[in-house]
């Protein structure tokens, strides 16, 4: 947490450009019974995960993580919960015109109907409701794994 709050006294810490690192935002779009979790297959990174990217310079994250998830997802009816899900700092690799950095990223818990249609965007490869029990056959990393036992915990509340 101390890293985020450091972070934020930079006045572009929202910008993609701001080096070492800088804000981004996402959505963990589950079902309403909170079984499955909709995820895309990256492009570039070749990993599934969450919906979700740069700030670009908006400081209203959650638009940011909602406009993500439309982009990525085509998904227009999403009942959001507000306040934060989670937060997560993460390594991306260095390309041939970007060094690698971090993202600061800040999750939101987004519900939809797993029947409405989906649209795979330029940036991924697949997308795909899994139920969260098969999660970790297709993305063994902490922290979605946290996202997911967080869900679990929510649901049973």
């Amino acid at each position: 947490m101390l890293r985020f709050l450091d972070l934020l006294q930079h006045p572009q810490s929202y910008h993609r450009d701001h080096l070492p690192g800088h804000i981004t935002g996402s959505a963990w779009i589950v079902t309403p019974d909170r079984n499955k979790v909709l995820l895309v297959h990256h492009a570039r990174l070749k990993k599934w995960l969450q919906p979700g990217g740069h700030a670009d310079g908006d400081e209203d994250i959650l638009r940011v993580a909602l406009r993500e998830a439309e982009e990525e997802t085509g998904l227009i009816r999403l009942l959001v919960h507000p306040s934060v899900f989670d937060i997560d700092i993460h390594p991306i690799p260095a390309r041939s015109d970007f060094p690698a950095h971090d993202h600061y990223d800040i999750r939101f818990l987004v519900a939809a109907d797993e029947r409405e249609e989906l649209i795979i965007s330029h940036e991924s490869t697949d997308l795909r409701w899994i139920a969260l029990n098969d999660l970790q056959h297709y993305n063994r990393d902490r922290s979605l794994l946290r996202m997911r036992d967080k869900t679990v915990a929510a649901g049973s509340a």
